[in-house]
């Protein structure tokens, strides 16, 4: 059986492998402080699957996440010049194979696909092929590795080291900001174990008119979107806001549907996604990737469309959902 740990252990040691080639790329002046942020959440992939054993204590990946912060917070880390091909060159690659560049990419979701809906059914020797309940991220593991086999085939490329040194620049390229996502969905979920979602319910109740539904949906469609901007993820907001608002006032008291409610709350959340740098693997990472003058200008071409989408989804809400 093929079981989930082990595809984190193959992420972690891709991680491992790449964060040695950080220490030894001389072309990166912080060359140490950025393997050693690299190298510190491989080995976390790794060592997690003892903690969520029971096996190992869980506090050493405490200090290593408070290294992180700080190596990342002093501005430890920087990036080299990556050994690659010239423009010219990847020109040349790209006409050559037009189209085709996409069919690496379009595997992975093939055969994640594949491993949800058909692998999860096999089984041999009396046990299935996937772990249970972890065929999709397996899935995705295995859909991964296939495609990097796949595009070293269609580029006739021999050496692993090649992608892996692509992955490694790519990893400098995005920098701390590539687990901004993870851990605003942490904090998230800190927040609704700590009753930030009550308090703000609390805090609603006292401002809000009992018997305005328009204006109630305003407050948590607003909220959403405000909250989603402050913590850039729409999934962080979602539990504070919905506890506060959304289920109580909208569906417990006006009676709205919870399906339709919840659903055009989140999307409105998703607006917030699009105006804020919280948000960085959705608008920084990609003006770092492409190099972009401005950092914040997928954010100004965005914030008109969030507005008109925000505004939508409180009409929306309040003709379908009650």
């Amino acid at each position: 059986m093929i079981k989930a740990e082990w595809f984190y252990w193959l992420v972690g040691l891709s991680f491992l492998v790449m964060a040695a080639q950080m220490f030894t790329d001389r072309t990166n002046p912080k060359r140490f402080g950025t393997g050693a942020f690299w190298g510190l959440i491989g080995a976390g992939f790794i060592y997690s699957s003892w903690v969520a054993a029971k096996q190992a204590p869980a506090a050493p990946l405490g200090v290593a996440v408070l290294v992180m912060a700080a190596l990342a917070g002093f501005g430890c880390t920087g990036r080299g010049i990556p050994r690659t091909t010239t423009p010219e060159q990847r020109v040349a690659s790209a006409a050559r194979l037009g189209n085709k560049l996409f069919v690496p990419a379009l595997t992975i979701p093939v055969v994640a696909l594949a491993c949800a809906i058909g692998v999860k059914h096999l089984s041999f020797g009396g046990e299935p092929v996937l772990q249970e309940g972890s065929e999709t991220i397996l899935g995705l593991g295995l859909g991964a590795v296939v495609a990097l086999v796949v595009g070293m085939i269609m580029l006739r490329e021999k050496r692993i080291a090649v992608p892996v040194r692509s992955g490694r620049s790519l990893l400098e390229a995005m920098g701390w900001a590539m687990l901004l996502p993870q851990m605003l969905a942490t904090l998230g979920a800190i927040f609704q174990v700590s009753g930030v979602g009550t308090q703000v319910g609390k805090l609603a109740a006292g401002v809000l008119p009992k018997d305005s539904l328009y204006v109630a949906v305003i407050v948590y469609c607003v909220g959403m979107f405000l909250f989603t901007t402050i913590m850039g993820n729409a999934f962080a907001a979602f539990p504070v806001m919905t506890a506060a608002v959304g289920w109580p006032v909208l569906v417990g008291h006006f009676d709205g549907n919870p399906a339709a409610v919840l659903a055009i709350g989140m999307l409105a959340g998703f607006c917030g996604t699009l105006v804020t740098p919280m948000a960085a693997n959705y608008n920084l990472v990609p003006a770092a990737l492409l190099e972009l003058k401005d950092q914040y200008g997928p954010i100004k071409a965005q914030l008109p469309t969030a507005g008109v989408l925000l505004g939508c989804n409180i009409v929306l809400m309040s003709l379908f959902a009650f």
